[in-house]
């Protein structure tokens, strides 16, 4: 019914009552019509803007349990001859026990020759297939394993991830959707493990200008955050090889230390030295050897900078 007919209708209601309308009353029947369609066409107020510093505060004030959770099959990573919480003293465990020790005495210095981001510890090598994926997942867990820290596993690889490839789970959003804009906050991709006191980042999805992302100012501003948002965290990052890509290259100017995986009997001299040329502004670099055969048994050694497990370790090494 139309707004004209249903002040006619009015009208009509107030002669049958032998009331003759006044203008006032016409007015009162006009706009009582006018009600019902008054009130759908009432538009529906606007929630009001939220500031990027108002956003910010809210994702700060997350608990650390807000963000999403993965779990990782223990029982596989023993397979594989890594390490794990519920072995503790077994070979290869011992053997991380003894790599990461420097690693966290340099993160954790407070004296005047500190180094600035030490905290921030990225693995590579310097080509493929030497178990820096391998070496990087073996850090994290035994580093998790300490009491006064907690990790963060970063999957830097992000031309090759394989992080989340170790650890059979499917790939997530993650360090390159965060950069390129496509995740809000750090925290939405954060993921928790079931391993107490390790959390993973996921390289995202691919991205053509990765390296670019790496170089920038949202980068830099990420791993400000990353770094001095907990005290007690240790951040670990499974980068490229550095003979590879250019990506890890760029990585490691924000870097505290370096570890550089060599595989024994495989990687050369020349491609040793050339990859450590390729990260000398790092103040700190360290070096693994990896995949060393112990003579008297056939296995593989570690000599304290490697894992020494046996076939299945060298076969799954990344």
């Amino acid at each position: 019914m139309s707004l004209i007919e249903r002040a006619a209708q009015r009208l009509d209601q107030l002669k049958q009552a032998s009331a003759e309308p006044s203008d006032e009353a016409l007015q009162q029947a006009v706009a009582r019509a006018a009600e019902p369609a008054a009130a759908k066409a009432a538009p529906v107020p606007e929630p009001a803007p939220v500031s990027e510093a108002q956003s910010q505060a809210a994702a700060a004030s997350l608990p650390a349990h807000a963000s999403r959770g993965v779990y990782i099959d223990l029982a596989m990573l023993e397979a594989k001859g890594m390490v794990t919480p519920d072995r503790p003293r077994s070979a290869i465990a011992e053997e991380y026990r003894v790599i990461k020790r420097p690693l966290l005495r340099n993160a954790t210095d407070t004296s005047e020759a500190r180094i600035e981001n030490a905290n921030l510890i990225m693995i590579t090598s310097a080509m493929p297939g030497e178990g820096k994926t391998f070496s990087a997942i073996n850090l994290a867990v035994s580093m998790a394993m300490e009491l006064d820290y907690t990790v963060l596993l970063v999957d830097a690889d992000v031309s090759r991830p394989s992080v989340f490839r170790q650890l059979g789970l499917p790939p997530e959003r993650g360090l390159m959707d965060v950069l390129a804009g496509d995740a809000t906050d750090l925290g939405d991709v954060l993921l928790r493990t079931n391993i107490e006191k390790l959390s993973i980042l996921p390289a995202g999805m691919p991205h053509a200008r990765a390296t670019e992302l790496l170089a920038s100012e949202n980068m830099n501003r990420l791993l400000k955050q990353m770094a001095t948002r907990y005290s007690d965290r240790i951040i670990i990052f499974d980068s490229p090889p550095l003979l590879v890509t250019t990506e890890s290259r760029v990585l490691a100017t924000h870097m505290g230390q370096v570890v550089v995986v060599v595989e024994a009997e495989r990687t050369t001299h020349a491609s040793i030295k050339q990859a450590l040329a390729t990260i000398e502004s790092c103040p700190i670099k360290l070096m693994m050897l990896n995949k060393a055969r112990r003579q008297s048994h056939g296995s593989y050694y570690g000599y304290g900078y490697g894992y020494g497990y046996g076939e299945t370790a060298r076969e799954n090494a990344a």
